[in-house]
């Protein structure tokens, strides 16, 4: 995308929507990206009384939708996306990478609250970008007349599955074993068009095709790139296939930020000056990430505080 933000900020929770809130006021042209609902964990807080100006108290529910529509109200730009990958091309140029498209941006605002990530895959971290993707937008015209296969559960998961096979030969999809059967959606209707594509597979716990069923992948495998993944069920089974496209939300925001070189602690805090400011130059982060009070209230102080220290900063690269 050629459009150009002054900031871009991810998670939506009280931080992020505060820094939303302070640069959108100050002019700045800002998108904020929020993989699930805007608001973060806040909406399930039962009530809040200690939040200064409602004595009365409130749902997270309502307290963030305040946030919310005060961010509408000063230009913020909202969109529900999945963040893969930041790209750092030197001090004034960014680029967040999602997995409907590219951002380019001249900073960025962390603020993804805590997250509760699966362990990897064995395998994953070693063959990400030989052959490992999450995104089939991004990666799929590199897999053209390959086998490929696609773990997730989603209908995102279901639509980039059928995006696949557009170029790859074969699309093996493997509903994710994390998912309640339950959570499987409308691909267990008999009328769902990936059922139809001849392309692709549906697998379940034993390899087969008629049931959909959880299925768990113990291991991403290959030499110099993927060549095949094992499937753990009532029996070893074994997908020679050329990629793995990994379709969940499980992917940590905070771990795709320190392959940036931003620093994070042993506990997987990421690490700020008490401006917020990252060691790295234009990327700050607020609130939860940080693991710094875990309320709301300093949640959006730490994303003012981020917001601000964001404004001085497109500042001095424009002079």
């Amino acid at each position: 995308m050629e459009e150009t933000w002054d900031v871009i900020i991810v998670g939506g929770g009280p931080a992020g929507l505060t820094a939303g809130i302070y640069t959108a006021r100050h002019g700045l042209k800002t998108l904020l990206l929020e993989r699930g609902k805007m608001g973060g964990r806040a909406l399930e807080a039962h009530w809040i009384e200690n939040f200064p100006g409602f004595p009365q108290g409130l749902t997270g529910h309502q307290l963030m939708r305040q946030f919310i529509s005060q961010a509408k109200k000063f230009g913020v730009k909202f969109s529900r996306e999945v963040v893969i990958g930041v790209n750092l091309f030197d001090d004034v140029h960014k680029m967040v990478l999602t997995r409907k498209g590219f951002y380019q941006t001249k900073s960025i605002i962390i603020a993804t609250g805590t997250q509760k990530t699966k362990p990897k895959i064995p395998g994953e971290i070693e063959f990400k970008g030989r052959g490992v993707s999450y995104c089939a937008v991004c990666d799929g015209p590199f897999f053209r007349n390959k086998k490929v296969a696609v773990l997730g559960s989603s209908e995102e998961a279901y639509m980039e599955a059928m995006h696949l096979a557009d170029f790859a030969s074969k699309v093996f999809f493997i509903p994710d074993a994390n998912k309640k059967p339950s959570k499987l959606g409308s691909i267990k209707s008999k009328r769902h068009p990936i059922k139809k594509h001849d392309k692709i597979e549906l697998l379940n716990n034993n390899g087969k095709i008629e049931i959909i069923d959880n299925v768990d992948v113990s291991e991403i495998c290959g030499s110099e790139a993927v060549n095949c993944v094992r499937l753990k069920g009532e029996r070893s089974n074994k997908l020679e296939v050329d990629g793995i496209f990994i379709l969940n939300d499980h992917i940590s925001t905070t771990e795709i930020i320190q392959e940036t070189g931003v620093m994070i602690d042993d506990t997987g805090c990421i690490m700020v000056d008490n401006r917020q400011q990252t060691n790295i130059p234009g990327i700050f982060a607020a609130g939860d990430c940080c693991c710094a009070g875990m309320q709301v209230i300093t949640a959006a102080g730490d994303g003012g505080k981020a917001a601000l220290s964001a404004l001085r900063y497109i500042k001095s690269i424009k002079n």
